[in-house]
């Protein structure tokens, strides 16, 4: 986990704080960060219906910091599910890249 966050986002309406953004420790973009709920989520296909509404709102957080951060011509969003996904962090995380015209397919 990175040092520091950049930025503590949004707040759940019962406990605090429920998401976190940050910048990846070794970025695959000119601009590259992270957002993560605080909850516990390993896998999004572990993810519950329950969750519906916390993991909409990690792509709302990272649609404003990527504004924020000048994102203004565009992003992709990615999201690593489980080994063959390139999953190696346990836990959920949306993945923010930016700054460079993107190719598809990626890699």
């Amino acid at each position: 986990m990175p040092k520091e966050p950049i930025i503590r986002l949004s707040e759940a309406e019962d406990s605090g704080e429920s998401c976190l953004a940050f910048r990846d420790l070794s970025p695959q973009a000119p601009m590259l960060f992270l957002v993560m709920p605080k909850e516990p989520i390993i896998r999004l296909s572990e993810a519950e219906d329950s969750g519906e509404s916390l993991l909409g709102h990690l792509m709302i957080v990272g649609k404003k910091r990527a504004a924020h951060l000048g994102l203004t011509n565009g992003f992709r969003m990615v999201v690593d599910e489980g080994p063959e996904g390139g999953q190696s962090v346990c836990h959920v995380h949306l993945r923010f890249l930016g700054g460079c015209q993107l190719g598809w397919p990626p890699g």
